[in-house]
This record gives structure tokens, sequence and C-alpha cells, in this order.
């Protein structure tokens, strides 16, 4: 018997509403078979993916929970400047295959836009999150938890930068000659 336990974000950080009880059958040959051609290969493979409420019984398995439970830790992380960043540099390196140069050019240019803050928004543009994206509805290409998810805004950011700029540096230089990016 397994005890799963849904979080749902909130304004206060994650609670949890409701622990499901799940009887787990059995897997026979054929099913292990097709789970293996499902299985994503990487937290950025899963991240958003997962919905556990239309989830079959017994497809869940303790690799998934702790990809789960690590996505979950790196929001809570981002929730602060210093966590964001780590989290930011990580992503940078781990799925852009950036340096340090570039991840310096980024910090610069997120710490002027928001400040790293995840709950940023300018109410004269209507700017939100650590991009500070302009419609902030843009962001839900990445994930519908957008105003409330900082890893959802700093994966949109890194991917609206490189389809535009290319890379964080050339990004960050054109926002010192024009004022915005």
């Amino acid at each position: 018997m397994l005890f799963l336990t849904s979080a749902l974000p909130s304004a206060y950080g994650l609670e949890f509403p409701m622990t499901t009880r799940i009887e787990i059958e059995p897997i026979v040959e054929e099913k292990a078979l097709a789970f293996e051609e499902a299985t994503p290969l990487s937290a950025a493979a899963l991240y958003g993916s997962i919905d556990l409420a239309t989830t079959r019984v017994g497809t869940i398995f303790s690799s998934d929970l702790a990809l789960v439970s690590s996505i979950s830790h790196q929001v809570e992380m981002a929730r602060t400047s210093y966590g964001a960043k780590k989290v930011a540099k990580f992503i940078l390196v781990d799925e852009y295959g950036m340096g340090d140069k570039q991840f310096s050019c980024l910090n610069n240019l997120w710490t002027k836009e928001s400040h790293w803050n995840y709950k940023a928004h300018n109410s004269r543009s209507g700017a939100h999150g650590i991009a500070q994206a302009l419609p902030a509805e843009k962001m839900s290409v990445v994930g519908s938890d957008w105003r409330t998810n900082p890893v959802t805004q700093i994966r949109w950011g890194l991917r609206y930068i490189t389809i535009r700029y290319d890379s964080p540096c050339k990004a960050w230089s054109h926002f010192k000659s024009k004022r915005y990016y």
C-alpha cells in the first residue's frame, strides 16, 4: 500500500489538502515494457508533465516520486533570490550548456529587471516575474503556474533569451543599449 500526497501551490507555499491511498497492482512483463518506453529521461522531461490526478494506479514509481520531490525542492529553493540564482545557473549549465560568463550576464540582466523576485510586477507595463515577461501570460507556454512558480519563470526566461538573443550576454548587451530586452 502506498500513500501519496498532492501538493498545491498557494500564496503561503505548498499546501497538502489530501492524502490518497493507492493499491499498486503487480507489474506483468507487458506493462513493464510499456512503462519503460514512457518513462521520462530527466527532470526537465518530467517537469510540468505529470498530473497525479489522472495517472493510472501503479504507474508512479519511486524514481518518479524522487523527481517530483526534486522539482518541489527546486521550486521552494527558487522562492528566494539566492535560490533562484542557483536554480537558474544549474539549468543554464545543465540544459543549455552555458558557463559562468553567461550566468554573470544573466545575473546582471535579471537583477536589473526584478532583483530575482518571482513576485515582481510592473504595474505600469504589466511585466511580471523574474524575467519581467510582457505580456506576462506568454509564460504559460512553459507552465500554467507561471504566476507562483519561480522555476517556470526561469525556464521561460532562458527559453526567451536563447530564442531571441542566442545567449544571456547578447540579451544583456541589448538591455544596456536599449534599456529593455
